[in-house]
């Protein structure tokens, strides 16, 4: 008898995961509380799969062998509870994706920098002629990928909602960037609660398998004393350290990237870094490490590290309007990113916040707020906890609830020479349907200064 699977959510996961179900011959059923986009259900419906919208068919959903949960429903709603009580197996896209395939898999999660990191593993092996998937959070579904096309390497964007959900899949190169505080109202609040998540991505590694992480972040070296793997270690930092196999060497004329594995070493100055700044520094350590663990030529990895362009909403220029340069780092959904994007920040920085708090302490970033942070602007539907937190702690502090009213504000306060920068700390729910939404936004209110 074929196997009933559900699937929960039918964004690009969820539909991808559906036409795999179907390709393998399951009994597939898509189910989906909100709304389903337009074009997501004239895939379904061409591929002859049943869904629903508005709502959960209980009957439908408890008839499952097999549950794939798209990765922004909570275990806590209704349905998963539902779900859990039946004992029904719930697995997410990736796991269902990681059984039908032999590619190799490059994984990559943290706190910060993972979706550049994986936009720039994925540029060097494509440009090295690698036959290539990118996956998980950015790029398409893998599930689709794995059903229609046949790719050697994936290299995949995984958030901790997503490795929550997976059991048997293995990486053989896990990379984690850092691990600070977020989406903690999604794990009770409990921090290593969050750091267990992340260090799913260890789960099924082999002698043969890498561990790919920064050797100086507490979070990772105090779990690492906890915890066993079996991967060879590939620890980097920012200067040579014992163990550590990539660094900066400053000891030259002038400073060098230097990535040593048993496969590929090289040395590239950093100044040919296509990517500014300390955490893009790291970002680059781990995509080069991953390139060179995959035998890529080192000419290859030279050639792209110095070529690639960013990524949108992350520490992207937008404009320069009266002398004043305007910075979209609507990417930066909780503190710690901030505090990467104020660390690469001028003095006279004014800085719009806000937004969906998800528990944030604001006090790592309250000491380059006090160096470099002239007016704070606050953005969001309920700004109390900011106001009541940088009150008294910069020279000038804003309450706006709009886009267009933030950056309104910005360019009246701001004089020339000064840096506007959009690092919100937040998620952007409150007042947009993404943070890509909010930076775009951002950027459209920014380029209507211009025209002004």
């Amino acid at each position: 008898m074929a196997k009933n699977l559900v699937i929960l959510g039918g964004g690009e996961s969820g539909v991808g995961a559906a036409i795999l179900g179907k390709e393998k011959g399951m009994n597939v059923f898509l189910s989906d509380y909100g709304t389903i986009a337009g074009h997501y259900r004239r895939m379904l419906d061409d591929e002859g799969i049943e869904w629903e919208q508005g709502g959960h068919s209980m009957d439908r959903i408890l008839a499952a062998d097999e549950v794939v949960k798209s990765p922004g429903i909570a275990p806590t709603t209704p349905v998963m509870k539902a779900i859990t009580e039946k004992g029904i197996p719930v697995i997410s896209e990736i796991e269902l994706a990681g059984r039908y395939t032999d590619a190799k898999m490059v994984c990559i999660t943290g706190s910060n920098g993972k979706t550049t990191t994986t936009l720039l593993t994925y540029h060097i092996l494509k440009n090295a002629g690698i036959n290539v998937g990118l996956a998980g959070n950015v790029g398409r579904s893998m599930a689709l990928q794995v059903a229609r096309e046949k790719h050697d390497v994936y290299v995949i964007e995984l958030s901790s909602f997503q490795l929550e959900n997976m059991y048997d899949f293995r990486a053989n190169i896990a990379v984690i960037l850092n691990i600070t505080p977020d989406h903690l109202d999604r794990y009770d609040y409990k921090m290593q609660n969050y750091i267990n998540a992340k260090f799913r991505i260890l789960n099924n590694l082999t002698p043969q398998d890498a561990f790919i992480y920064w050797q100086d972040d507490p979070v990772i070296t105090s779990q690492l004393e906890r915890i066993r793997t079996e991967a060879q270690l590939y620890p980097f930092a920012e200067h040579f350290e014992k163990g550590c196999h990539a660094y900066v060497d400053n000891d030259s004329d002038e400073a060098s990237l230097i990535i040593d594995t048993p496969e590929t070493s090289l040395r590239m100055p950093r100044a040919e870094l296509s990517l500014n700044g300390l955490h893009n520094l790291y970002n680059s350590m781990a995509a080069a490490l991953s390139a060179c663990l995959l035998d890529i030529d080192k000419q290859e990895i030279r050639g792209a590290l110095g070529d690639f362009e960013g990524v949108e909403h992350r520490l992207e220029y937008t404009a320069t309007v009266n002398g004043v340069r305007y910075i979209n780092d609507s990417k930066a959904t909780n503190v710690n990113s901030c505090w990467y994007a104020l660390e690469s920040m001028p003095a006279d920085t004014v800085l719009i916040l806000g937004g969906k708090d998800k528990g944030n302490d604001y006090s790592e970033i309250l000491p380059l707020v006090k160096e470099k942070v002239k007016a704070i602007i606050c953005m969001g539907k309920d700004n109390s906890k900011l106001l009541d937190f940088f009150t008294g702690m910069v020279p000038e502090i804003h309450d706006t609830h709009s886009i267009q009213e933030a950056v309104a504000t910005a360019a009246a306060i701001s004089c020339e020479g000064d840096t506007v920068l959009l690092s919100p700390c937040c998620a952007s729910f409150d007042l947009f349907s993404s943070y890509e939404d909010r930076g775009r936004q951002f950027k459209e209110q920014v380029r209507a200064l211009e025209s002004k």
